[in-house]
């Protein structure tokens, strides 16, 4: 007769069978926003590309628990000027030498360009699952802002809002709000746990 398999089994096997993903939008929830006209927006200068306490040990438990890790980010301001794409590129470089990141897509669009990758359209995630085989319907998203929550909900993800009590311009549901991103990480884990579990 057959032993019965331990969790940790079971979790091996799923996560040979289905290739999973954290999906992170990357100002205010991997680094800290800077303020502009007393709005919170992206640093447009290296100096000022901070790391949110909590979160690089939050996506180090993302990756030991076998996710990918994918950050998608809109980064308008090359588009308008403000920042070079030098900087952002070296910003990211930054994020790829300190974090367990699998790779980092870009937009540098504007809304008047129309784009297929700028979110709330799932462009970049779409991308990601043809590249890697991802398998959305149990990968998740993360982000602080509506752009971010519907871009996943498009995709089939499972989003998370970090809600920072921001002013936001169109509203969105997600399937959880938290405060912080190790909340998020937090969250996942449970769930995850719970699949193990049935």
């Amino acid at each position: 007769m057959a032993l019965p398999r331990l969790p940790s089994q079971v979790a091996e096997e799923r996560d040979e069978m289905v290739n999973r993903a954290i999906f992170l939008d990357r100002d205010g929830v991997i680094n800290a926003n800077v303020k502009r006209d007393g709005q919170p927006v992206a640093p447009t200068m290296l100096a000022d590309f901070q790391f949110i306490p909590g979160v690089r040990e939050a996506i180090f438990q993302l990756k030991s628990a076998g996710f990918a890790i994918i950050v998608v980010t809109n980064q308008p301001d090359v588009a308008t000027g403000r920042t070079p794409r030098e900087t952002v590129e070296a910003m990211h470089a930054k994020i790829l030498e300190h974090l367990p990141v699998d790779d980092i897509k870009t937009c540098y669009h504007v809304d008047a360009d129309s784009c297929a990758c700028r979110k709330p359209k799932p462009g970049m995630l779409l991308q990601v699952k043809a590249e890697r085989g991802i398998e959305l319907s149990q990968s998740y998203l993360i982000g602080d802002r509506w752009r971010d929550i519907e871009a996943g909900r498009a995709a089939g993800c499972l989003t998370i809002l970090v809600d920072y009590g921001y002013q936001q311009s169109s509203l969105s549901t997600p399937d959880k709000t938290v405060t912080s991103v190790p909340e998020a990480v937090a969250y996942i884990l449970t769930v995850e746990q719970s699949k193990v579990e049935q």
